[in-house]
């Protein structure tokens, strides 16, 4: 009721659903590729809503202009695809691939390459993850629908509905899997040292995201699926939660200045409980279960398996230790702010309380097959248009790397808890840790670099273009006809004087050369 202009909110939110839903029934890459553009263009509207900042506004155009980079390679992937089948629909792809085996694996894997382009731009990996921790200038349940839960997945619902082409493809896979993990802990370092609320959770999101394509690195696209379903309902709910503490703290968005709201916010306290315990990997929630299935994949189903499970376990308990560290300064210990926090309206926290319920129990969906607890619905409902491939073969159970995956997960809970407890240890740490703190909290100087490298070279050369080429070359290239109009008219005049006797002599002047010209015995 505050905001300005809920009409325009509310129709660019409605318009980015057309286009989700557009993007995720459609038939063909075509169609897909429509919904794809349409929710790039309402996140740009809805990142830089309030335009009247200049620095929201900026944001808006730096996700505008990152995801154009993924979606010319999705483009370029689209063609290969048509030059390939000659068709784009999902289903008579797929078929041509089971039917015919005379396909050129090089140019399947380009085509999945370009396809893989697209994804990392949409769904923030590396080199084009930039653009989601500035989305987060938009309201805050944009981020939650949009920078959590739909929008950012949608390369891992691309990869997944193009699973019949990514199976074949062995060298793009591995690209994808090193990316995802790389991803995944570059993500989690820069996360530990954030303060504010939202910028931990964006970040949270692009690790989280490098988990499930390192799920689809590995071709296990069931356990790139449920981790979606489960980090759609854990991080909607903590953005929801951060949106929540911002509002009872009066739009305060820095960790450092909380503290004590179990007392003053005891809704959001116990929700947000949930929800970090869930994508901390505690069980029995919902991301225990998703998450292990996704190391586990990883352990089993790649050739460099054992390095790619020991770098997601790293994230994975890096992810314990940000997630607690936030989750404690916030609503632990005493209040440090000074503004008057209040619990907000049964309005905000009738959503927290519905995706609590989803952040504790979606995991039973997909219970691993090693528990033997409960039947994989999901993986049963996905069978018929996800390919599952054979497990390599490992020395290491599913019980076992669920064990030690949790235990490290326990131990970065308590790391975070003994440190970031009680004030006195959490500046002692942090003067212990400063060079490493300086540099994940300036997230490794990428912004700093990109501009170094693209975009002052950038503005250079157009700087050059505007001031120097389009004056001298474009304007001269078009003026020189001008001017040399401009002398011949000149010159024309001084013949037109008007005067009857000039226009003899010049008559008589003309007949004269004619004649001399002919005795010389020329030809005119």
């Amino acid at each position: 009721a505050e905001e300005r202009g809920p009409s325009r909110y509310f129709a660019y939110l409605n318009l980015f659903l057309f286009n989700m839903l557009l993007l995720i029934t459609s038939d063909n890459l075509l169609g897909l590729f429509v919904g794809w553009e349409g929710v790039g263009l309402c996140s740009y509207l809805l990142i830089g809503y309030w335009y009247e900042d200049v620095d929201k506004a900026k944001a808006g155009m730096k996700a505008f202009l990152v995801n154009r980079i993924g979606d010319a390679g999705f483009l370029i992937g689209i063609f290969y695809c048509y030059q390939i089948f000659h068709t784009l629909t999902f289903n008579e792809m797929a078929q041509l691939l089971s039917t015919t085996g005379h396909f050129d694996l090089r140019l399947l894997n380009i085509a999945a390459l370009f396809l893989f382009i697209g994804a990392t731009g949409k769904s923030a990996q590396i080199p084009l993850f930039i653009w989601l921790p500035d989305a987060m200038a938009g309201p805050t349940p944009v981020s939650a629908l949009i920078h959590a839960a739909t929008m950012v997945t949608a390369g891992i619902y691309l990869i997944c509905r193009m699973n019949f082409l990514f199976m074949l493809t062995g060298d793009t896979n591995a690209i994808i899997a090193w990316v995802g993990v790389g991803t995944a802990l570059f993500a989690a370092l820069i996360a530990t040292s954030q303060r504010d609320i939202k910028k931990v959770l964006a970040y949270s999101t692009i690790s989280q995201l490098g988990f499930m394509f390192l799920a689809l690195g590995c071709r296990s696209y069931f356990a790139a699926v449920f981790h979606l379903m489960t980090h759609a309902f854990f991080k909607a709910l903590l953005f929801l939660g951060a949106g929540s503490v911002i509002h009872g703290l009066h739009g305060e968005q820095n960790i450092c200045h909380m503290g004590g709201l179990r007392k003053k916010m005891p809704g959001t306290f116990l929700t947000c409980l949930i929800a970090t315990a869930a994508i901390c990997g505690i069980p029995p929630l919902s991301g225990f279960f998703s998450k292990d299935t996704i190391l586990y994949s990883a352990l089993v189903g790649s050739s460099n398996g054992t390095v790619l499970w020991i770098l997601g376990l790293t994230a994975s308990t890096l992810t314990a230790f940000y997630m607690t560290r936030m989750f404690v300064m916030v609503f632990m210990g005493e209040y440090r702010g000074e503004a008057h926090p209040h619990e907000s309206s049964w309005v905000m926290l009738l959503p927290l309380c519905l995706l609590a319920v989803g952040s504790a129990f979606s995991g039973l969906l997909g219970i691993p097959h090693g528990l033997h607890l409960l039947p994989n619905y999901l993986e049963h409902y996905l069978s018929a248009v996800l390919i599952t491939f054979p497990e390599q073969a490992t020395n290491i159970s599913e019980h076992l790397a669920m064990g030690i995956a949790t235990s490290l997960a326990a131990a970065g809970i308590f790391v975070a808890w003994f440190f970031y407890g009680k004030l006195s240890r959490a500046e002692t740490a942090q003067k212990g840790l400063r060079p490493f703190q300086i540099v994940f909290l300036n997230k490794f100087w990428i912004d700093e670099l990109y501009d170094i490298v693209f975009v002052m070279p950038f503005k250079s050369v157009s700087r050059f273009f505007a001031k120097i080429f389009d004056p001298l070359v474009i304007d001269g290239l078009v003026f020189v006809p001008v001017r040399l109009s401009s002398g011949l008219a000149i010159l024309l005049n001084v013949l037109q004087s008007g005067l009857v006797q000039f226009y003899l002599l010049i008559f008589l002047m003309g007949g004269v050369w004619i004649l001399w010209i002919s005795l010389k015995g020329w030809v005119i």
